[in-house]
């Protein structure tokens, strides 16, 4: 049986929910939540990623052969810890049945599980969600992608991850099936507008952070992008797509260009929901509140909050001027050549690097006899007299 409090909290999404900022947090801080009796069992800031991976068997550009047995050594971090241990990811949210079923078990029998789900009206998951997919080398245009979620049937892999990720009464239906209700909690995204602090404080409220001096700088999160820069990225994809491995694709268009590049210019119009489809996701939203109100979980926040207002003025990004790219296009550009300098720098380093450890194992590779011509070379006197000694041995073969 397991220990007296022991507790296991699962944050499985939903995905562009600050999920990105809990998760640094609380990577960066585990070795004071340690001391505070809470375990985030992680070597890696992406280990909670790689054991989603691995639950679900995903593909993922290659990380997935870096997740095998992830979810095995994770779950034995949380059996051996007598406490509080938090796992994190939003990608558990899509998990199965059968799936969401090994994870529950893998902890061990007589834990106490609490399953949290923080969520954002999708009048914002929407349009993020396309950008998302953009992100990820996706060339469908906006238009389209919001045809795709409509569909009913819901039978495409666009259409399914979706649902998969955002439908909130199915992942509780799914993940929470098995416990009390005062066992689930249900956190909702403030409103733009919102104090910065005030998801930090309702998420550190829900995980038992209160009072714990943390440190809250992120090294890392998930930015959004606006219009054109948006446009960009997918246009970028069409070009590279045939060309960029995944591998590469990650580091210099996921990361450099859009997180570290197109996200920082925040002047430009955001992306937004299209007027027409309003009506149906607060619609939509409305019936899940009530839903989720009548089960009786716990929440924190507000779940007026998922009904989700307007946001102003609707620019399509199917439809961005050339002239409203130029910017961003220039910005990725200078971005792309100054990771150019910076790798033929240090190719250079490392050619150099390269070519004195060559030398060096020449050196060791010598024999006696030429490390003591070596030595002779570098001396007057024993130039003279290696000078003599060939001399005299050619003389001696004539």
């Amino acid at each position: 049986m397991a220990a007296p409090g022991k507790r296991v909290l699962l944050h499985v999404g939903t995905p562009k929910t600050g999920t990105s900022y809990l998760q640094d947090v609380l990577f960066r801080n585990r070795e004071l939540l340690r001391e505070h009796g809470i375990n985030y069992p992680a070597d890696r800031f992406d280990a909670h990623f790689l054991a989603a991976l691995d639950l679900m068997r995903l593909t993922w550009g290659g990380l997935e052969t870096q997740a095998v047995g992830a979810w095995d050594r994770l779950a034995e971090q949380v059996r051996e810890w007598p406490g509080t241990s938090i796992i994190s990811h939003e990608i558990l949210s899509t998990a199965s049945p059968t799936q969401i079923e090994r994870a529950l078990t893998s902890f061990g029998e007589g834990v106490e599980v609490h399953l949290i789900v923080s969520a954002r009206d999708l009048v914002r998951q929407v349009p993020a969600e396309w950008q998302e997919n953009v992100k990820h080398r996706s060339l469908v245009t906006y238009e389209h992608f919001l045809e795709i979620i409509r569909d009913p049937q819901r039978d495409t892999r666009i259409g399914s991850w979706f649902w998969g990720a955002q439908e909130l009464p199915d992942i509780l239906d799914r993940w929470g099936a098995g416990l009390p209700a005062d066992q689930v909690h249900v956190v909702t995204v403030p409103p733009p507008g919102a104090p910065k602090d005030e998801l930090w404080g309702r998420f550190s409220r829900t995980f038992g952070l209160e009072g714990l001096d943390l440190d809250l700088t992120a090294e890392r999160a998930n930015p959004s992008m606006g219009v054109p820069e948006t446009t960009l990225l997918r246009l970028i994809n069409k070009r590279v797509t045939p060309v960029v491995d995944p591998p590469d694709y990650r580091p210099l268009v996921r990361e450099l260009l859009a997180h570290q590049t197109l996200s920082r210019r925040t002047k430009s119009a955001r992306l937004g929901l299209p007027p027409t489809m309003h009506e149906w996701v607060q619609q939509l939203s409305g019936t899940w509140v009530a839903e989720i109100e009548q089960r009786g979980y716990d929440v924190v926040g507000d779940l007026a909050e998922l009904i989700g207002l307007s946001m102003g003025t609707f620019t399509d990004p199917d439809r961005a001027a050339a002239a409203d790219l130029l910017p961003a296009s220039l910005d990725a550009i200078k971005a792309l050549l100054v990771e150019a300098s910076r790798l033929r720098t240090s190719e250079a380093e490392l050619a150099r690097e390269v070519g004195e450890l060559r030398h060096d194992l020449a050196v060791a590779q010598r024999t006696p006899a030429e490390k003591t011509v070596q030595a002779l070379e570098r001396r007057r006197w024993g130039r003279a007299a290696l000078w003599l000694y060939r001399r005299g041995k050619i003389s001696r073969s004539a």
